[in-house]
């Protein structure tokens, strides 16, 4: 006898808010959103017309470092105004879709389960039940999400992973794909129209959290084997099943991607989007000697994080710091402060086979330009703002 069909088969239709929860939500990610895109560069302006000049009376000169410009803001009104907006806005929208993921936490785990348990695709889950955490994700909830990325809150439990989801799955339809910001496919479309060559057999995702990228790398290269590797075991539970609800072939483990166990030269790509930043500088050491080993002759690596303090003004980076103090990330500006490429180099690569590179945004980025971006005649949108900042090198 065939078995009976699931009742649901994606989980996020689980996840049902009340009207006022809602709207609390689309409220949240407006404000939050407005901070980060508006009023962030209209710091620059009140520190352009305020704080510089009250700074150079004082001292005699201009500020010389993003420390001193930041400790400089930090009385300005605007300043102040926009941090409570963007912190709050952080907190109130995890805040927002809590209860309604609560409300279903049962059924939430239980449809991940059998939808793994009828997996249809070649896709596998590998969790290791005797993870060890490190302080750097333990010591902090990660952007202000109570729980972060690791806390379980039952046994096999996803619901975590919908909570860190719930404030896409309440946004508008255009926010709704796996391929958050079109990072995966902006990234992966420069990889395959600068190393045209490259033909992966197998693409690792570092930090996947769900896998939100590979969907990207599975539209430009179908025939490579995906692989997804993060810490946090309800991400990678929730990830499995929206790729079997895909009829996605994706390969999860739970990992720490500093201490991998595949096998040398295993990988043709290997990706990461927002990951480095959220550790530690010497974490992130280990992380890109794996990456090296992990890596074929001829494979390359590409890294989507925030750009270096050495690309920006000092008031981008006191921009860019800002979540260092406020957005329980401890590690900001620490990694920013680093050489990329020398990291790299130390980690085994050549500098001359290196790139540091802001990459356009597929989906606002002409078209009919992106062949005289390629032939560097025009430049990228800054990262962030139709653009995304990328590092790595080829092996």
């Amino acid at each position: 006898m065939p078995e009976a069909p699931l009742p649901v088969t994606d989980p996020d239709t689980l996840f049902r808010q009340s009207h006022d929860e809602y709207s609390r939500t689309r409220f949240t990610n407006t404000l939050l959103n407005h901070a980060m895109m508006n009023l962030r560069y209209q710091v620059w302006d009140s520190y352009e017309q305020a704080v510089k000049p009250k700074f150079v009376k004082q001292k005699g000169r201009e500020p010389e470092s993003s420390r001193e410009i930041l400790d400089a803001l930090h009385d300005n009104t605007f300043f102040r105004t926009y941090s409570a907006f963007r912190y709050n806005a952080q907190e109130m929208g995890a805040l927002s879709v809590i209860p309604a993921v609560e409300r279903v936490a049962p059924q939430i785990n239980e449809t991940v389960k059998a939808l793994i348990a009828h997996n249809s695709t070649g896709g596998t889950l590998r969790l290791n039940p005797d993870m060890k955490y490190p302080k750097y994700m333990t010591a902090i909830d990660a952007h202000l999400t109570p729980g972060g990325y690791w806390t379980e809150n039952a046994q096999d439990d996803a619901s975590q992973a919908m909570i860190l989801q719930g404030r896409r799955i309440a946004g508008p339809a255009v926010n709704k794909k796996r391929d958050f910001g079109n990072v995966g496919l902006s990234v992966g479309t420069w990889i395959s129209r600068t190393f045209q060559d490259l033909k992966p057999r197998r693409i690792l995702d570092m930090a996947t959290q769900e896998g939100k990228q590979l969907s990207a790398y599975h539209q430009l290269y179908p025939q490579a084997e995906l692989y997804g590797v993060d810490i946090a075991a309800p991400s990678l539970r929730y990830g499995h099943a929206k790729a079997i609800n895909a009829g996605m072939d994706v390969h999860f483990s739970q990992q720490n991607c500093e201490e991998l166990d595949f096998p040398d030269g295993h990988f043709d790509l290997i990706v990461s989007s927002f990951f480095l930043h959220e550790i530690s500088v010497p974490a992130t050491k280990r992380v890109l000697a794996e990456c090296y080993r992990l890596l074929s002759p001829g494979g390359v690596l590409a890294h989507m994080e925030l750009p270096p303090h050495k690309s920006c003004t000092e008031l981008q980076n006191a921009t860019f710091d800002w979540d260092c103090q406020y957005n329980n990330e401890p590690h900001y500006a620490s990694f920013r402060s680093q050489d990329y490429t020398a990291l790299l180099v130390e980690a085994g690569f050549d500098a001359a086979k290196c790139h540091e590179i802001t990459v356009p945004d597929v989906g606002s980025f002409p078209e009919d330009k992106y062949e005289q971006f390629l032939k560097g005649e025009v430049e990228a949108p800054f990262h962030g703002r139709g653009g995304w900042f990328v590092f790595g090198g080829r092996k």
